[in-house]
């Protein structure tokens, strides 16, 4: 299967919105990175607008319809009635930008929407179809096929507008290349398989204008619209319809979330004789991924294509009723259903040991804890995608690390009021109960100085080293602010031994340095009084010797 949306692995913060958003779950999470299930996928583009990452890709066409344009085949815009709520404007205006960009002739989809028309007229009037649901949105027949393929027989066996239309314009040209135009993420995949030969969003249209330096410029609202014009919004269908057999009930339903309610009470088989337009975007076509604005314009958009739909049919155009008939087929959507045992234990996993604690709060995407749990056994989804859990087990792994590590913790705002404190510190401090220092100034407890320091700086303090006379205790701390939390953490260290080792080893030296210059003192004492005594007995000696000499001197000259 051709891969029409995937999401950007750079881009996802698994915030979980796009499987929130996602009708029909078709979202795969893998290492924490989301993954669209294509075989699942029904196109809706509901993740498209739903993810704030901007994560999805799609497919774009653009260089693929550049290159048409240049081919030198014919080349024709079949364009949603949707424009004039996209662009403001007459479809004139838009047809001129659509020439001047390289197209042969642009025409609005609304004529094979009035194709489309006349078949559903026809099968009323025939009447032999029970329950007969509109055929025109892709999404839903493609959440029909995959997720509801018992209900495939109540699809009216009709083309969609866009094929139709290919149809029309073939029918005189068949060597002409069809470029869809419209708000529609499935139509991509409708093109596919030949409903068009190439599919632009109206974004990919701008991008394609501004490119080529050319602009929408609007102008008075043309007054050819007809009433196929109103398929781009919300019971525009029915407005065509609803008269041609009594016998039925006309119903239109639009969005997701309405269609499935509707489909499950079909499948429940009590509805009969009812006609049932379905829309898949609220709104209608106006409503679609690639419609700027609409959500905080669907009045606005809403208007803008029923003022210029006429009240007139398009009765030049006709295809042969073999040409407008669509077989719709199941599409299987194989579903791993896990047995109660397995579920109970990925619930096991994720703390939720009894009833009371499946909180259903639907963060993770999934209605209810066990779907969540289901979809984790079938590989879609994993525990840690919970939150309530992800929560208490980071609470519990933290707990368990400040009231293990000998270290004293403080966490503080930045107002300098204690907001957590572990046990180790409450031991430093001497704080008998953790409601003593909690919301409470630092101040009551320690020197608030180096705290203020590390705010007015912004440079963390590391080992710095006070002494705390009123607890008898040396502390070393580190202090540091996590700006983006705004808070304060301060780690301790008790180090009363260490500078108590410190302390004595210093006296120690002290002590040895004042016996060493004492012991010093004391020998250069001796030395000098062994140098006195010394020079006193060599003077002494000097002395005698020299009176010896004399005394032998005179002798000697006696002798003579």
């Amino acid at each position: 299967m051709s891969e029409i949306l995937r999401l950007k692995r750079s881009n996802c913060r698994n915030c979980y919105k796009c499987i929130r958003n996602c009708p029909v779950q078709a979202i795969r999470f893998y290492e924490n990175q989301a993954y669209i299930a294509n075989d699942m996928c029904v196109y809706c583009g509901a993740c498209l607008t739903a993810c704030p990452q901007n994560a999805q890709e799609y497919a774009e066409p653009t260089e693929a319809v550049s290159a048409l344009l240049r081919g030198g085949d014919t080349v024709i815009a079949s364009v949603s009635s949707a424009f004039a709520a996209y662009y403001g404007t007459g479809f004139d205006a838009l047809r001129r930008s659509l020439l001047q960009l390289g197209f042969t002739k642009a025409e609005e989809t609304a004529v094979g929407a009035a194709l489309v028309q006349k078949e559903y007229a026809r099968l009323l009037l025939e009447g032999e179809q029970d329950v007969i649901i509109t055929s025109a949105c892709h999404t839903v027949n493609l959440l029909i096929r995959k997720y509801y393929p018992e209900l495939v027989h109540c699809l009216a066996p009709v083309v969609t507008p866009m094929e139709a239309h290919k149809k029309h314009l073939c029918a005189a040209d068949p060597q002409a290349k069809i470029v869809f135009i419209g708000p529609c993420l499935s139509a991509k995949d409708e093109a596919i398989a030949g409903a068009a030969d190439e599919v632009l969003t109206f974004e990919e249209l701008d991008c394609m204008l501004a490119g080529a330096g050319i602009s929408v410029v609007a102008d008075e609202w043309d007054s050819d619209g007809t009433q196929a014009g109103l398929f781009a919004v919300a019971g525009g269908i029915l407005r065509g319809v609803e008269h041609c057999n009594e016998s039925y009930t006309y119903l239109a339903v639009d969005g997701m979330e309405k269609c499935r309610a509707v489909l499950d009470e079909i499948k429940s088989g009590n509805i009969h004789r009812c006609f049932v337009e379905m829309s898949a975007c609220e709104g209608g076509c106006v409503g679609g991924p690639f419609m700027k604005g609409y959500a905080g314009t669907p009045v606005s958009h809403y208007q803008a294509i029923t003022r210029r739909a006429g009240k007139a049919e398009i009765d030049s155009v006709s295809l042969p009723v073999e040409q407008m008939y669509r077989e719709h087929t199941p599409i299987p959507v194989e579903l791993h259903e896990p047995g109660e045992e397995d579920i109970c234990a990925v619930l096991r996993r994720m703390g939720k040991t009894s009833p009371a604690k499946e909180l259903n709060c639907g963060h993770c995407g999934y209605n209810t804890c066990r779907e969540m749990a289901a979809a984790v056994c079938r590989g879609k989804a994993d525990v840690n995608m919970c939150q309530p859990y992800m929560m208490e087990k980071s609470a519990h792994f933290t707990t368990t690390l400040l009231d293990n590590t000998p270290n004293g913790i403080l966490i503080l705002n930045e107002d300098y009021e204690i907001q957590r404190i572990n046990r180790a510190a409450m031991k430093m401090l001497h704080i008998d109960f953790e409601s003593d220092a909690l919301e409470q100034p630092v101040m009551n407890i320690m020197d608030p100085i180096p705290f203020m320091e590390v705010m007015q700086n912004k440079i963390p303090v590391v080992g710095r080293r006070d002494y705390y006379a009123e607890y008898g205790i040396y502390l070393e701390q580190t202090i540091v602010h996590d700006a983006p939390s705004q808070l304060l953490l301060a780690f301790l260290r008790d180090v009363t031994a260490e500078e108590s080792d410190r302390q004595y080893h210093e006296r120690l030296l002290e002590q040895t340095a004042e016996t060493a210059d004492k012991v010093v003192d004391k020998q250069m004492r001796i030395v000098q009084e062994i140098a006195s005594l010394l020079g006193e007995a060599a003077a002494e000696t000097k002395i005698a010797l020299t009176k010896l000499k004399e005394s032998m001197s005179h002798e000697h000259e006696h002798d003579k």
